[in-house]
């Protein structure tokens, strides 16, 4: 059942179509991707199925953690940029669990009156972003509830202003969807329904540079029923086909315009293995 909440920051009432407790819609005995990387983060909204998934994850990866924070510290970076360069409207799919700073607050530090649209699909990520998420005083935040594979409903639930560019986020989302349920396809359809001058941030991982350690990962998630998929310079390079790419262009994601001050303590490509990308319609 589809749900919609937007938060102000002047908490102005909204609406929510009832559904089921969340309670009743989680499966705690099943590990979840966003759980998972909450743990890796060092957060607590996760179970012992995760950690179990996690641990193992480890296990053939030892780097995952680090991994995992450089991801997030590449999402803040290329948000920052982007909300520096004018972006006012940002479309997060596959937003995970809260774990600050969020990408609303990066692009609200920048863009006070930005707006964020925040997309996922599974229900304990969506009660904490309902609960965590809420906007400067000045901005808007919006959650919706969507998957990727559906991206019709996305952009028509997303709701933006006519003809003002979005920035699409698809961070750490993409290696969740297999090459037969076509994410080209689903990114493409994406991009063609936001304004021209949009952008398009993404990071993906990548067997590129420790391919045991990524094997080996990928069959612990395969294990635990979620499937997971590496993809090469090439293959995520087709994701911004056409597309005018900025900045360092698609590098591994720690690279991706580092703070000066971090340049001799970059963690190697093989311990990160994701590349990012900024890139504009």
């Amino acid at each position: 059942m589809t749900q919609s909440l937007v938060v102000s920051g002047s908490r102005l009432p909204w609406q929510r179509v009832e559904s089921p407790s969340v309670s009743a819609l989680v499966d705690f005995k099943r590990a979840q991707s966003a759980r998972i990387e909450n743990y890796f983060l060092g957060g607590k909204d996760n179970f012992p199925v995760d950690r179990e998934v996690g641990t193992s994850a480890l296990s053939v990866f030892s780097d995952l953690w680090l991994a995992a924070r450089a991801r997030r510290a590449f999402l803040c970076r290329a948000v920052a940029f982007l909300a520096g360069a004018g972006f006012r409207r940002f479309l997060d799919v596959g937003v995970g669990l809260p774990a600050s700073p969020d990408l609303h607050e990066v692009a609200q530090g920048v863009v006070p009156a930005a707006r964020v649209v925040y997309v996922d699909r599974d229900p304990l990520v969506l009660l904490h972003a309902r609960a965590l998420l809420a906007s400067g005083p000045r901005g808007c935040v919006e959650i919706v509830d969507a998957d990727l594979r559906d991206p019709a409903k996305i952009l028509a639930l997303a709701c933006f202003d006519e003809g003002e560019p979005v920035v699409l986020s698809l961070s750490g989302v993409l290696p969740f969807v297999s090459d037969g349920e076509d994410p080209y396809g689903i990114v493409a359809q994406l991009l063609a329904g936001l304004p021209a001058g949009s952008a398009l941030l993404l990071d993906h991982l990548t067997a590129d540079y420790a391919p045991e350690a990524v094997a080996g990962l990928v069959a612990v998630y395969k294990a635990a029923d979620i499937p997971l998929r590496a993809r090469s310079r090439e293959q995520v390079a087709r994701f911004v086909a056409g597309l005018e790419v900025l900045g360092p262009g698609l590098v591994s994601c720690q690279r991706w315009n580092p703070d000066p001050t971090d340049l001799d303590d970059l963690p190697a490509d093989g311990a990160v293995s994701c590349y990012g990308v900024v890139a504009r319609l």
